[in-house]
């Protein structure tokens, strides 16, 4: 059984550093479960969800997911990308609950400028490079970012309700 884990590891770690950032809208979430196996009780408590009814803060879902939900004005593109950021052991799920988010993004590997040393309490990682595009997230669309996806969310001119779940690796 412990051979049979260890196996199932890699062959997640295999697939993840092979996946490149996703992004699509909540209704098609089903596509992606088999990408990792907590990514399916991660959208199946977004659709069970009522965020109009949550406080804004974390909150643990399972073991190896969190949840962060946060009702907040949109950053400047200058503010953003101070904080132009990476995980090596989780993986985000942003998702727009209302707004109007841009976020930048540049493939980690391309990354030749590090804003300091990877923060191991934190999972972070911040870069000074500039992204390689911006894409716009609306209601009920979501990125999906891997540890090889630097990205800057958060960049708007109005309120933005989103909901971010760390999935750990």
């Amino acid at each position: 059984m412990i051979i049979l884990d260890l196996l199932n590891q890699k062959i997640i770690h295999f697939l993840i550093k092979q996946t490149a950032m996703i992004v699509d809208h909540i209704a098609n979430a089903a596509k992606y479960f088999s990408l990792h196996p907590l990514f399916e009780r991660a959208f199946s408590y977004i659709h069970s969800s009522d965020f109009n009814q949550l406080p804004d803060g974390k909150m643990q879902i399972d073991e190896g997911l969190l949840a962060i939900l946060s009702n907040a004005n949109g950053k400047t593109q200058e503010d953003s990308l101070k904080k132009f950021e990476c995980h090596n052991r989780n993986i985000d799920i942003q998702l727009c609950l209302s707004g109007k988010e841009s976020i930048g993004w540049k493939p980690r590997n391309f990354c030749t400028n590090p804003n300091g040393d990877f923060n191991e309490e934190k999972d972070v990682q911040f870069f000074n490079d500039s992204p390689d595009m911006f894409f716009q997230l609306t209601d009920g669309q979501f990125a999906i970012f891997f540890p090889e996806d630097v990205h800057a969310p958060m960049i708007g001119e109005d309120m933005i309700k989103k909901l971010v779940i760390k999935v750990k690796i």
